[in-house]
């Protein structure tokens, strides 16, 4: 590759990566100072990104809400809502904004060139000449509204989206965890703070500090411009320059974090969070242990800080991890466990949650013991090794399934540029890799580090969070004395003003604007065909077709090589149902063969980089009461671990050891932590999987083991494995489960590099000899369901999560590409604005679900729960008594196809293949899925509206709090508490 830069950029270095196949080239731009690093690659999915250094100085949410505002029009494009605008009117793959502690970054990706430059002309406009206009802080950021806006004699209330994004967020006890370790470990710095936003605090952020801090931290000179992909770099710096830059002179102004002041002495600190009023406490204290390292500018520093902490905590066998697992201090480890490398200095922390308030100093000791038996004894080399093998394995692997492959190294290299260190080097890891190797060749290597870092470290920090049942109660009684003292001191012009503002904002929030501004892409830019993945259809032995049948397909995998072995899933009881997901956890984490737990995961650590196994459940794609079923144990690894790989692979489904009690315990106490912590961040789906229950075999199943009563039924489990007795008849269902699993039908999946499928297939074939069929095999199946749900679910949470769901249609269906397109049409033209916007939720909006046969309307992080029902409802009012326009249908289209053509890794498209063509979902009914989206017209979304979304076939569920009983009541929900 070659690089030219534009005549207003300088080049300062370029670097070839040969294990990402990619050059890096760094520039700066010659007037302001900005940097631009460009990931040059032959990757057609180009990424962009401008990071902006944005440290705040308390926690009113500046930052973040500046993020949010920033997107709500600018000087080129002054409509109401660009971001969310050109969202819909474009081909991206991603599209978002971040604020992070440090940093504020703006990314989008596009496979699409014309749809590229669209994007990077809004953003470019959006984060350098930004309207911010004070109505968008009103309702992005908060603001004062009479419960009746037009009532100024009715109770004041704080609203405004980050306001209840936060509330939400803050819901979360390992939020809480994070922001109080950070208060204590960051007493001076920017850490100190929550960037996010303290609801307590952010209504004493006001509209003049939000412009001054755009304007002091908005500025190319504190900018970081990072692109990917195969558009040169000479033309980006071409639009750069056009659309922005020209325009400004250099800031000299120095934004940074600077070194944080450090401890003389250890610190114990202790905290309340809340707790549901009647919950029993005793056993919901968390104890969390941290301690500031060095800065993330030294590279080799940050990898040896990242090899500590995998020694100790990468798996079971890591000494640390468990010490925490088998102890009787807590419930689990503490989701907290690992090091933080986001910020400028690293932070490692470590502790248990699920414990008595008054065990807190054993726990301490717990922890520092350990680390005392690891500096005084060592640890085995093979646990070094394993740690290396894994971060090579990180270091080779092509990602892209979550977030676009270029945007996840991007992200990588974020931080160091942030700090104005060497983002090259935290790219090319292999020469600092070597490096590494050479040091742990010592055998006091790893103990000096524990040491030094942990043990001699005297910034440390023993936080205890501890559970309250009354600090919900006193918090919001705070509020309200705080909106009580307000409103005692406004005047009638004051009261008016807020009254008058609430109107502003409200004939704001419903002008047409004119977007024929911004441009877009059309249907007439969508490719004519999806991308597909050809995969061979073999057997595993090519000289017996009667052998396991066995997928191939070559991809751009650097050097990994992927297996999956597929079984139908046999028949499973009634009672056995909800053990689905703990017999797929505990499949991978207990021992094989004359082999304990903690051998098998240095097995696992050594020969791998990962393995999962998993049990899907699905409908078929013309009838959703029927139902295909499948187990899947996967695994990946490095070309010259293909053979360990499957070793360990056929050990797994042979030879599970589930006479370990007390690990099969340990796991259940362990998923119950990670499963209840996870309510409030995913509330919205939990919600819609209840909503959906009774709409399809499937669908209940997914709520009785991976929703809000599988959450439940995991609680009673937990607390019923109290002896012997109880733990040896778990054992005994899962190794019931086991046994039908094992002589279960199979296939085989391979995914490569091209020229090693031969050699890999050998390699499967050699360590899977064909077995006979079982004759009396049962496959698994359900029976079929049509119910209605209306449930609120009580957990500890200051927001809601609505839910509303209509049976619908499979996607063979003709009418399933209309309702799939009808839902996009219904959040971007009515959801958006009364979900969102108006009704000051974090997000709204609807979307139908083939698999089920479910129109689903949902809100998340919602400060209200009535009206949002009502909301749901008046959509389908609005869709059908409106006239509509040819191009918010245009834009619907565009964001289903999208979806459907986004890309993943070159690994991930190929298990996304193999997996729907293994459920029916064939090339060619994806392809007639597909064009009949693009066929879609408005008299389809209105007529499937209208015969789908009938209010009597509603079910409802909603995620509240004990505060919403009263409501829930009202609205007939029959509640449930977890």
């Amino acid at each position: 590759m070659t690089h030219t830069s534009h005549a207003a950029f300088e080049h300062l270095r370029s670097q070839t990566i040969d294990s990402l196949n990619l050059r890096v080239e760094e520039y700066q731009h010659k007037v302001t100072g900005a940097q631009h690093i460009h990931l040059a690659s032959d990757n057609p999915e180009n990424v962009f990104l401008v990071a902006l250094r944005t440290v705040p100085q308390d926690s009113r949410g500046v930052a973040h809400i500046l993020e949010h505002t920033a997107l709500c029009g600018s000087e080129k494009y002054p409509v109401r809502d660009p971001f969310f605008m050109m969202i819909r009117r474009s081909l991206n793959t991603f599209m978002n904004a971040f604020t992070s502690p440090d940093w504020t970054a703006y990314p989008f990706a596009s496979q699409n060139r014309k749809d590229f430059d669209n994007l990077l002309d809004v953003y470019l406009d959006a984060v350098f000449f930004s309207r911010l206009d004070e109505l968008d802080f009103a309702q992005e950021g908060h603001r004062l509204e009479f419960k009746e806006p037009d009532n100024p004699d009715s109770p004041l209330t704080f609203k405004g989206v980050v306001f209840n994004e936060m509330k939400g967020a803050m819901s979360s006890v390992p939020a809480q965890l994070w922001q109080s370790l950070c208060r204590y470990l960051f007493p001076t710095t920017t850490y100190h703070h929550n960037s996010g936003g303290d609801p307590e605090h952010i209504p004493d952020l006001t509209y003049e500090q939000l412009k001054h801090f755009y304007r002091t931290h908005y500025h190319p000179s504190n900018a970081i411009f990072m692109t990917y992909g195969d558009i040169p770099a000479e033309e980006h710096q071409a639009k750069f320059e056009a659309k922005a830059l020209h325009r400004f002179e250099r800031l000299n102004d120095v934004i940074a974090v600077g070194e944080e002041k450090r401890y003389h002495a250890p610190i114990a600190v202790e905290e309340a969070y809340p707790l549901e009023e009647g919950e029993d406490p005793t056993h919901k204290t968390h104890v969390v242990m941290g301690w500031l390292l060095g800065n993330i500018t030294d590279l080799d520093q940050t990898l040896e800080s990242q090899l500590m902490t995998a020694v100790l905590l990468d798996n079971s066998a890591s000494p640390l991890l468990h010490a925490l697992e088998t102890s009787d201090l807590g419930q689990a480890p503490s989701p907290l466990c690992g090091l933080d490398d986001s910020q400028y200095e690293l932070a490692f922390a470590c502790g248990l949650e699920g414990c008595q308030l008054e065990k807190v100093p054993e726990v301490e000791q717990l922890i520092l013991g350990t680390l005392e038996r690891v500096a005084e004894e060592g640890v085995p080399q093979e646990l070094i090794e394993s740690a290396l093998h894994q971060l090579e394995l990180q270091q080779r692997e092509v990602g892209g399934d979550g977030f676009p492959y270029g945007l996840q190294l991007i992200m990588n290299s974020l931080p160091a540029a942030t700090h104005r260190a060497d983002p090259i080097a935290l790219l090319d890891l292999d020469s600092a890799l070597v490096k590494l190797r050479e040091k742990v060749r010592s055998p006091d290597f790893i103990p000096s580090l524990v040491r030094r870092w942990l043990l001699d470290n005297p910034h440390r920090l023993r936080l205890t969070l501890r559970p309250d049942s009354q600090f919900t109660r006193r918090a919001q009684e705070a509020e309200q004395k705080r909106l009580a003292d307000i409103s005692a001191k406004l005047t009638d012009d004051d009261r008016q003003w807020i009254v008058q503002r609430a109107k502003a904002l409200q004939e704001r929030q419903v002008q047409k604007d004119d977007d024929s501004i911004l441009p877009k892409v059309g249907l007439e830019d969508i490719p004519k065909t999806m991308a597909y993945v050809e995969g061979s259809r073999e057997t595993l032995d090519p000289k017996n077709p009667a052998s396991d049948p066995l997928r191939r397909y070559g991809a751009g995998t650097n050097g990994l090589v992927y297996e999956q072995v597929t079984c139908k899933l046999p028949d499973i009881s009634d009672e056995e149902q909800p053990l689905l997901p703990l017999y797929c956890n505990a499949l991978t984490e207990v021992g094989l063969g004359n082999l304990d737990y903690l051998e098998t995961q240095r097995w696992q650590a050594s020969a791998v980089g990962g393995i999962s196994a998993s049990a899907t459940v699905r409908g078929t794609t013309d009838d959703v009461q029927n139902i295909d079923a499948y187990f899947t144990l996967g695994s990946k690894a490095l070309n010259r671990n293909a053979g360990a790989m499957n070793e360990l692979l056929r050990a797994t489904l042979t030879e599970p050891r589930f006479d370990e009690h007390n690990r099969l315990k340990e796991l259940v106490s362990q998923m119950r932590a990670r499963r209840e912590q996870s309510i409030t961040g995913n509330g919205h789906s939990l919600a819609m999987l209840a909503a959906c229950a009774g709409m399809a075999p499937s669908a209940r199943l997914t709520h009785r083991i991976g929703g809000l009563e599988g959450i439940a039924h995991l609680k009673r489990l937990d607390q019923a494995l109290k002896d012997g007795e109880s733990l040896k008849a778990y054992a005994a269902q899962l190794e019931g489960i086991h046994a039908r699993l094992r002589v279960a039908p199979r296939e085989f999946l391979l995914i490569g590099e091209p020229h090693q499928l031969d050699e890999l297939r050998d390699t499967v074939q050699s360590h899977w000899p064909s077995e006979p069929p079982v004759a009396d095999f049962r496959s698994f199946g359900l029976p079929a369901v049509h119910e209605p749900v209306r449930e609120g679910w009580l957990t500890n949470t200051q927001v809601n999560f609505c839910a509303q769901a209509y049976p619908t249609v499979p996607s063979e269906h003709p009418d399933a590409a209309a309702l799939t397109v009808l839902a996009g049409f219904l959040r971007n033209g009515y959801l958006h604005r009364t979900i969102r916007e108006q009704g000051g939720a974090y997000g709204g909006g609807a979307s139908q679900d083939n698999n089920i046969a479910a129109f689903r309307f949902f809100s998340y992080r919602d400060p209200r729960l009535a009206d949002t029902l009502k909301d749901f409802e008046a959509a389908v009012d609005w869709l059908l008594s409106s006239e509509h326009e040819w191009q918010p249908l245009e834009e619907a289209i565009l964001g289903v196809v999208s979806s459907l053509d986004k890309p993943a890794s070159p690994a991930g498209e190929a298990r996304q293949t193999y997996q729907a063509e293994l459920f029916g979902r064939t090339r060619e009914k994806r392809e007639t899925f597909r064009n009949r989206v693009l066929g879609v017209t408005l008299a389809d979304i209105q007529r499937v509206a209208n015969e789908y979304l009938k209010p009597e076939r509603a079910s409802t569920a909603v995620v509240s709090h004990s505060g919403e009983r009263a409501v829930l009541e009202s609205l007939g929900l029959e509640l449930r508490e977890l």
